[in-house]
C-alpha cells in the first residue's frame, strides 16, 4: 500500500482562509509537495465537505497536455465557461507562474462572486517577494517547505535517533522520503537537482555560465552556518581556480537561487544597537538532502547541520530569523578594554513573540555551557533565551532562567518554544 505523507498544517491553513475572498498561494521550492497538497489533500476535504466534483475546476499549466491555457486568451474564457450556474466553484491551478499574465488572469477570476481561486507557483520573483502588491492586495500567502522532521517521522518506520541520521542525510523531499533504498534517494535527489531546479534556473534566467552558478552552489553548499558575502565568495573563486567572475554577478546567481527557494538569506541583527547590520550574512539550504547532493554526500558535519534544521524548523512555523550580533567592550590582559563580537545563533519573531535561540551539538563540559549562554547573559531585555542541543535527556531552565532541551523535543512538539 502507498504511503500517504498527511500534510496537516498546510492544510489547515487552506481551509481556515476558505472563501475569504483572497487568491490563496502556496509557495515553495519544487517537489515539496504543493500540487499534493492542493489537488489531493485539498480537493477531498473539498469533496468531503460535500462540493460537488463538476464545481472543483483543476490546471496544471506544466503538463505538456494542458500548453495552450498558458495562454490568457485561451485559459480565461475556458475558466469562465466552467460556471454553469450561482454555487461556489473552487479553482486548483497548478504551477501558475507558466500562466501568461497571470495576476490580471486571477484577480478576474476572484471578483467573481461565486470563485475561490487556490494556486501554487515555484518562482519567488513572480510570487513571494511582495505579493501584496502584484494582487493588489488580493494575495495571501502559504509558504510550503520540504517535510518537516515531525512530518518525515509519521512515515519512517524507525526510532527517532535513526531517523534524524536519514533526515540530515537525504532530507525531507517527499519523492525522495518515499524512496525505497539509499542509492534510489541520491540518485534521485541528483537528478533532481540538475533536471528541475538547475534547468528551471538556466532557463528562466537564460544563464550562459551554467558551471559558474554551480560552482557557487558548491561553495555555499560547503559553507552552511558560515558569514560570507558576494565579495568573500568572489575571493574565494579567485584563489581557487583563479576565476574571473564578479561579486556583482555572484550577487545575481544568489537572487536566482533564492527565488528558486533553494536557500534562504539570514542577516544580521545588532542587539544592542537594534538595527540590521548588512553584510556579512549566513545562507541556509531549504533541504539537506538536496544541499548534501550537491558535495556529494561528504561533508555532513552534525554541528552546521543542526543549525540549519533548526533555521528550516522556525522558518516553517512561520517565525523572522535573524543571525545576532552583539559588541562588548571588556579590559584585555592589560586592563585595556577590548572589543569583542558575540554572537547568537537566532533571534526569531513572530507578532509579539521573540526567542533567542542557540544551536550547539554537544553540552558535554560546564566551558561548553558557559560558552553557550554567555552571550544571552549580556543580553538585558526578558525574552526567552533557549539553548538546543542533542545531549540533554529532557527540557530545563538553568540557574539563570534559560531553557535547555534537545533538538527531537525541539522538532517533535510544535509548541516546544512555549516550555
Amino acid at each position: 500500500m502507498e504511503k500517504i505523507i498527511k500534510r496537516d498544517y498546510y492544510l489547515d491553513q487552506l481551509i481556515k482562509r476558505k472563501n475569504n475572498g483572497l487568491i490563496k498561494i502556496i509557495t515553495g521550492i519544487r517537489r515539496c509537495g504543493k500540487s499534493f497538497l492542493l489537488r489531493t489533500l485539498f480537493k477531498e476535504h473539498l469533496l468531503e465537505s460535500g462540493v460537488d466534483e463538476d464545481h472543483i475546476i483543476e490546471l496544471a499549466f506544466d503538463l505538456f497536455d494542458h500548453m495552450e491555457y498558458r495562454d490568457p486568451h485561451v485559459f480565461y474564457p475556458w475558466a469562465i465557461e466552467r460556471l454553469a450556474d450561482n454555487e461556489k466553484y473552487y479553482f486548483l491551478l497548478d504551477e501558475v507562474q507558466m500562466l501568461d499574465e497571470f495576476v490580471s488572469v486571477l484577480n478576474g477570476l476572484a471578483d467573481k462572486k461565486n470563485c475561490d481561486v487556490y494556486v501554487t507557483g515555484s518562482n519567488a520573483r513572480f510570487l513571494s517577494r511582495d505579493i501584496a502588491t502584484e494582487f493588489g492586495g488580493r494575495g495571501d500567502e502559504i509558504r510550503m517547505f520540504p517535510l518537516s522532521f515531525a512530518e518525515f517521522m509519521t512515515v519512517y518506520e524507525g526510532n527517532r535517533y535513526d531517523g534524524w541520521n536519514e533526515y540530515i542525510t537525504y532530507g525531507g523531499i517527499p519523492l525522495v522520503v518515499l524512496a525505497q533504498t539509499e542509492d534510489q534517494k541520491m540518485v534521485m535527489l541528483d537528478h533532481l537537482f540538475q533536471e528541475t531546479y538547475i534547468r528551471d534556473i538556466v532557463t528562466r534566467n537564460k544563464i550562459r555560465n551554467v558551471g559558474e552558478m554551480e560552482a557557487l552552489l558548491n561553495v555555499l553548499s560547503s559553507g552552511i552556518g558560515a558569514l560570507t558575502n558576494p565579495s568573500k565568495l568572489q575571493k574565494t573563486f579567485k584563489s581557487v581556480n583563479g576565476s574571473k567572475i564578479t561579486a556583482t554577478t555572484i550577487t545575481k546567481y544568489i537572487e536566482y537561487l533564492e527565488d528558486a527557494f533553494l536557500i534562504e538569506e539570514a542577516k544580521r541583527f545588532d542587539i544592542k544597537g537594534k538595527s540590521y547590520i548588512g553584510t556579512p550574512l549566513k545562507y541556509y539550504f531549504m533541504d539537506m538532502g538536496l544541499r548534501n547532493s550537491r558535495i556529494n554526500f561528504r561533508q555532513i558535519e552534525v554541528t552546521h547541520t543542526m543549525e540549519n534544521v533548526i533555521y528550516n524548523e522556525l522558518r516553517m512555523r512561520g517565525f523572522r530569523v535573524d543571525v545576532g550580533n552583539l559588541t562588548l567592550v571588556e579590559n584585555g590582559k592589560e586592563g585595556k578594554p577590548v572589543k569583542k563580537q558575540l554572537e547568537v545563533d537566532f533571534i526569531c519573531n513572530k507578532g509579539s513573540k521573540k526567542y533567542y535561540i542557540q544551536s550547539a551539538y554537544m553540552l558535554g563540559t560546564e566551558e561548553k555551557m558557559a560558552q553557550e549562554i554567555r552571550p544571552f547573559l549580556k543580553i538585558k531585555d526578558s525574552f526567552k533565551k533557549i539553548v538546543i542541543t542533542s545531549d540533554t535527556p529532557r527540557p530545563f531552565y538553568n540557574d539563570e532562567g534559560i531553557l535547555i532541551m534537545n533538538i527531537y523535543d525541539f522538532l517533535m512538539d510544535e509548541d516546544s518554544l512555549e516550555l
